[in-house]
């Protein structure tokens, strides 16, 4: 670890040398060059957006490159390359002007000129691009509703987007990282290499990388964005290192190698925060930490076959194990109090939707629980337990749960896998109970709602449970299709209160995302999609 450490601080020793020979390049005081310096523990996989499938990736791309709308802090719609749009009143027909002064970076593709400006038909390219089912993006289920030759450029300005049937979270969907824009010269040029060799509009461009070990992105000084008449991004470079061993990286951040740090790691959260979730004394002054709701939910799953003769599935039994669990001890002393209770809600609690239904089963009460076991008229046999299966990320998690369950009758144990059988074995419907969460791709409540729907059971998508409620479908079915926002939220919270009932997930928190940066940093935006952004920071 310590080589991989040398290895950091000696990229961050070259970085002036490698800002002179960047995108865009000019002199500059290389002694006040301004540097954010983090760590990515978990590695990038690709710097193409059509594979900003991971929070790792989509954090680098979005550095890297813009969309045509983006979202502010408060989750809310702003324009970036698209500097207006339009909707249609039958929400089939999307309508997008262009800035005229986004360029792409400059770079070998462009030949002579170096580079070239954005227009509609970039968009049009970088869209199909994704649907191109050679490519295989993960990302193409964000343009399924998309009709046939649905993508047009009218003309540089103006682009369109025609859906086959209306869907009232569509603008949220284009802020995702797939649809940044990408130029066609440089998907020929690099071909299945633009993966590392990646050419977008955004605040930073790229300059260097060398898998497993270091990243360097430049100021792009060409960038269209500004603030108060200041042209952004405010820094001149971002360094980024892959140390596996997250102990080794929080001690560096302690020594102000790292400028920032995110998420919260067994290894040093006690060392680190109360069961509060305050910061310890010690740290208070040196570093600032900030905390905000994270869109999403941790859950225990449970597998709906009526093939499957088993407790769980009984309504009542599902019930009992929600009453079995104290949701506020767990997030207390395993989390430090990182995390917010469920109260029955799929959906996590910064969409904020209006109904918080706290059902008595979503409430810490053993009586109850045994209450429930009985109505069900089951016998719970110690000799047939119910499995809960995990990775070994989040078995103390499942630990805490079997004691609870065991505590209220319900015999229980665990089963811990290696991360790929557990994902491949739960797709599969291998699996009767697990634990789980779902992070959303954009702020719309329809998107945790959609995972119960009947024509999302695998293999056509995410509905591990294999859920299927004729009811849930048809109101799902009308509120994607609903134009009013409040119309569409009641929609919504029926959905919500249809899965609370019946219980085919067991929501345990909606998760918090913290972060902690050194004193000298200012600018640094949040949101509750976890959204790392950089172009606004400021190093002192």
């Amino acid at each position: 670890m310590q080589t991989n450490l040398n290895r950091f601080y000696l990229l961050i020793t070259v970085i002036t040398l490698l800002f002179f020979s960047g995108c865009n390049q000019n002199k500059h005081n290389n002694s006040s060059l301004k540097v954010f310096r983090y760590n990515e523990s978990a590695g990038i996989t690709s710097l193409d957006p059509a594979f900003a499938r991971t929070t790792e990736n989509i954090w680098v791309l979005n550095q890297i490159y813009n969309g045509l709308i983006q979202l502010d802090s408060n989750l809310q719609l702003i324009s970036c390359i698209a500097k207006k749009w339009q909707v249609s009143e039958n929400g089939l027909e999307y309508r997008f002007t262009l800035r005229d002064d986004v360029f792409f970076h400059e770079n070998e593709c462009f030949g002579k000129l170096k580079t070239r400006r954005v227009t509609a038909n970039d968009f049009v390219f970088s869209y199909n691009r994704i649907l191109d089912e050679s490519l295989s993006s993960p990302g193409s289920w964000v343009f399924s509703n998309v009709r046939e030759n649905g993508f047009v450029a009218e003309n540089d300005s103006v682009f369109v987007i025609y859906l086959k049937q209306a869907f009232s979270p569509f603008l949220n969907l284009l802020t995702h990282q797939y649809c940044s824009v990408v130029p066609k010269e440089a998907i020929d040029f690099y071909k299945s290499n633009f993966r590392a060799n990646p050419v977008g509009t955004g605040p930073f461009c790229f300059k260097r990388w060398l898998e497993g070990e270091k990243l360097v992105l430049l100021k792009n000084k060409k960038y269209f964005e500004s603030v108060n008449g200041k042209k952004l991004p405010f820094i001149d470079a971002i360094a980024l290192s892959f140390i596996k061993d997250k102990q080794t990286v929080y001690l560096a951040f302690l020594k102000n190698k790292f400028d920032f740090m995110s998420g919260l790691d067994g290894s040093y959260k006690d060392d680190l925060l109360n069961f509060d979730g305050s910061l310890k004394g010690k740290h208070m002054g040196k570093f600032l930490m900030h905390r905000m709701p994270f869109l999403k939910t941790d859950y225990f799953g449970i597998l709906l076959n009526n093939k499957n003769v088993n407790p769980l599935q009984n309504l009542k039994i599902r019930q009992a194990i929600s009453a079995s669990i104290d949701r506020r001890k767990l997030i207390t002393f395993l989390r430090n109090g990182i995390g917010i209770p469920s109260q029955g809600s799929f959906v996590a609690d910064g969409l904020n939707l209006p109904n918080k239904y706290n059902p008595k089963h979503y409430q810490y009460n053993p009586e109850y629980a045994k209450q429930l076991i009985k109505e069900s008229g089951i016998i719970l046999n110690v000799n047939n337990p119910i499995v809960i299966t995990t990775t070994s990320v989040y078995a103390d998690v499942c630990e805490f749960v079997q004691q609870q369950l065991n505590e209220c009758g319900i015999p229980s144990k665990i089963q811990v896998l290696p991360s790929a059988v557990n994902s491949e074995s739960i797709a599969k419907g291998e699996i009767d109970f697990f634990r789980k969460s779902w992070v959303a791709d954009f702020p719309d409540a329809e998107n945790f709602l959609s995972v119960f729907c009947s024509s999302k059971i695998p293999p056509q998508g995410p509905n591990y449970t294999r859920f299927s409620n004729p009811v849930f479908d048809s109101i799902y079915a009308q509120s994607i299709s609903t134009i009013d926002a409040s119309e569409r939220i009641k929609l919504y919270s029926k959905l919500d209160s249809i899965i609370a009932q019946e219980c085919p997930v067991i929501s345990l928190y909606y998760d918090e995302a913290i972060v902690f940066y050194h004193n000298n940093l200012s600018g640094l935006q949040f949101n509750s999609l976890n959204l790392l952004q950089l172009k606004t920071v400021k190093i002192k």
